[in-house]
C-alpha cells in the first residue's frame, strides 16, 4: 500500500490507488464563470500507448474512467460553470452526460485542435461572454480546488496555458471573453502555445491539473498522487490485478 500525499480532502485506499470521497459529480451551485471544453476521441482509439499495461478491452474502459473522474472533478470546481465534452463516442456521451456534462458532437471530425475550436464556438454560441478553457480528458487525479487556482491565474491573461507534468505538452489552455482560443495541442504543444503568445502558468501545488496519462509511468504517477473512484476501480481490476502495473 503506497503512502498518501497531502490532499484537499479525506480518502480511502483501493489497491494502491487513493480514492477521493465527498466530491460532487456535478456543480450544485454553478456560480463560476468558466466554461470548459474537454475533447475525447472514440474510446476504441484512445490511450493506445497504454496497450502494454491494459488489454484491448481494458484500455477503452481506462480511457472512459479517466474522463469520468476528470469531468466530475471539473464540475465540482467553484470556478467552473459548465463542462462541454466534444466526442462522437456514444458510450462516452451517455456516461459523461449523466455526470452533468454537455455533449457536443465532433462535427469537424478533423482532429484534436479542430474539435477544441468547435467546442469553444459551441460554448460561445450559448454564452457569448464566457471565458473558455480546454482541459485534457486524461486527468484522473484532478482536484477541484487546484483547478480553481489555475483558472484564477488564467483569468489574468487574454490567453494562458498550463504545461503538463513532463513540461512538453499542455493540459489546459484558456481564452478570455472575446479572445480566440487558437489551440495548438499535440506533441510539443507547450512550445507552440508559448510561440502563439499565450502566457505560461507557473504555479506550485497544482500537480493534479498537470498529471495527464499517456504512458504506464504516467498512470502510476497519477495513482500515487490519488485518482478518482472510477480510475481506482479500473486500476485495481484491469491493470494491477492483471499484472500491468509492473514494468
Amino acid at each position: 500500500m503506497s503512502s498518501r500525499r497531502p490532499r484537499s480532502g479525506p480518502g480511502d485506499v483501493l489497491g494502491t490507488a487513493v480514492v477521493r470521497k465527498g466530491e460532487h459529480a456535478t456543480n450544485a451551485d454553478p456560480t463560476g464563470s468558466w466554461s470548459l471544453v474537454v475533447p475525447l476521441k472514440p474510446l476504441a482509439l484512445a490511450k493506445s500507448r497504454l496497450a502494454g499495461h491494459a488489454g484491448p478491452l481494458a484500455r477503452p474502459r481506462l480511457a472512459l474512467a479517466f474522463a469520468q473522474d476528470t469531468v466530475a472533478a471539473a464540475l465540482a470546481s467553484r470556478a467552473v460553470r459548465d463542462v462541454s465534452v466534444v466526442t462522437d463516442d456514444p458510450v462516452a456521451a451517455l456516461t459523461l452526460g449523466a455526470l452533468g456534462a454537455r455533449i457536443v458532437p465532433d462535427r469537424p471530425a478533423a482532429g484534436l485542435n479542430a474539435a477544441l475550436a468547435h467546442g469553444a464556438r459551441a460554448v460561445r454560441a450559448r454564452r457569448p461572454g464566457a471565458p473558455v478553457a480546454t482541459l485534457n480528458a486524461d486527468l484522473p487525479a484532478l482536484r477541484p480546488a487546484e483547478l480553481s487556482r489555475v483558472l484564477a491565474v488564467a483569468a489574468e491573461f487574454p490567453r494562458a496555458f498550463l504545461p503538463d507534468a513532463a513540461e512538453i505538452g499542455t493540459t489546459l489552455l484558456s481564452a478570455a471573453p472575446g479572445v480566440e482560443l487558437r489551440p495548438a495541442f499535440g506533441g510539443a504543444s507547450r512550445r507552440r502555445h508559448l510561440l502563439s503568445g499565450a502566457a505560461e502558468i507557473r504555479l506550485d501545488g497544482v500537480r493534479s491539473v498537470r498529471q495527464d496519462v499517456d504512458t504506464g509511468d504516467d498512470l502510476r504517477a497519477a495513482v500515487e498522487l490519488g485518482v478518482g473512484p472510477r480510475t481506482a476501480e479500473r486500476w485495481a481490476v484491469d491493470v494491477r490485478a492483471a499484472g500491468g502495473a509492473a514494468g
